[in-house]
């Protein structure tokens, strides 16, 4: 079993403040997971928004030499693939982005990166509409919808002769952990890591369209993108949804009320947060899976991930006091360190180490 780093002490600046719950005896079997370092936001960045928009910002966007493929759906629909080969019985990660994010988004390249580093393969899927072209049918893509990455898992699980492990950063997280809690046993992966993952759409979407100069930048950052999509989707499809109450949207709920609900077959908001959310299952993941979230992420109020997590001895949990969404910039302003994909790659090692496995 690979030699896990030291714990660091509670109370310590940057200390990671619960690693997995507070029932470590429920893990016998398998070793809870040590970050090997502590996060220590980079100087100037302890606030949560200058974590998040700075982190969105700075995170270089180059990766080794990658191929895009197109792979079809069952609902002759496509998703776009932005893949680097692994040598032969090397593992392979498979990387979900964020809500309007894409395969070259910085913390996805973040991942890449490091994983040809270690001389494995990487999958970064792009949602649909995400990789620069709309896609076929009336449907997007949502925080529950899981048939596309499950369909690119189990096709690459029968590609890959290796370790097929995930990561997922906010929706991409929400995605692989319902994902995860769907197939249970049969999941198609060997370990998993969610990033800043919203567990309870119910209060993250209010966060976001709350009050607050930063709510604002936040919301109308989405907006925006999301507007332009699905405007563009109703020239092809005029019946898919109400143009007039589209304009007029001026908050995520309104949105996910005039367009995620009903092209995705959910009654209104309020049904589609309450079953798409993804933290009432996580007591169903049979994959050994790093949980990272902080206390201070603005999109995801208190507790950010369920109390129960630490009920499932197939999950470690990393909370961290500070590091904002997608965030955890350490290092300096001028070189700084992504710790949050650093620790996931880490998790991962350990994961093939076989010293996660309960």
């Amino acid at each position: 079993m690979q030699a896990l780093p030291p714990p660091w002490p509670e109370g310590a600046p940057g200390t990671v403040t619960a690693l997995v719950g507070p029932r470590r005896r429920r893990y016998p079997l398998g070793v809870p997971f040590r970050p090997t370092e502590p996060f220590v936001p980079a100087p100037g960045l302890a606030s949560p928004h200058a974590q998040t928009i700075y982190g969105s910002l700075v995170r270089p966007t180059h990766t080794p030499p990658i191929r895009r493929e197109r792979w079809d759906t069952p609902d002759e629909d496509f998703v776009d693939l932005d893949v680097l080969e692994g040598p032969k019985g090397a593992p392979h990660v498979v990387v979900l982005h964020g809500l309007e994010g894409s395969s070259r988004a910085g913390y996805v390249a973040a991942v890449v990166r490091g994983a040809a580093e270690r001389g494995w393969g990487v999958t970064a899927v792009n949602f649909r509409s995400c990789s620069g072209e709309l896609n076929r049918t009336p449907r997007f893509y949502h925080s529950g919808d899981t048939a596309d990455a499950l369909t690119v898992l189990r096709r690459l699980r029968e590609r890959v002769d290796g370790p097929l492990y995930a990561v997922g950063f906010s929706l991409g997280a929400s995605v692989l952990c319902g994902l995860l809690a769907e197939t249970g046993d049969a999941a198609p992966v060997d370990g998993a890591v969610s990033i800043s993952c919203p567990y309870d759409l119910s209060v993250c979407s209010p966060a976001i369209d709350g009050p607050g100069f930063f709510a604002w930048v936040y919301r109308e950052r989405f907006l925006r993108k999301l507007r332009r999509k699905a405007l563009e989707k109703l020239e092809r499809f005029p019946d898919a949804f109400d143009r007039k109450r589209l304009v007029a949207a001026r908050s995520l709920k309104e949105f996910d009320e005039v367009v995620t609900a009903p092209i995705h077959g959910y009654r209104d908001a309020d049904d589609y947060y309450r079953r798409a959310s993804s933290g009432p299952r996580l007591g169903a993941i049979r994959r050994p899976t790093l949980l990272i979230s902080s206390k201070d992420d603005p999109m995801v109020p208190p507790p950010g991930v369920p109390a129960h997590a630490a009920d499932n001895r197939f999950l470690s949990v990393l909370v961290t006091e500070k590091g904002g969404h997608v965030g955890f910039v350490a290092g300096q302003l001028h070189a700084p360190r992504f710790w949050a994909e650093a620790q996931a790659l880490v998790y991962l090692e350990q994961v093939r180490a076989g010293a996660h496995r309960p």
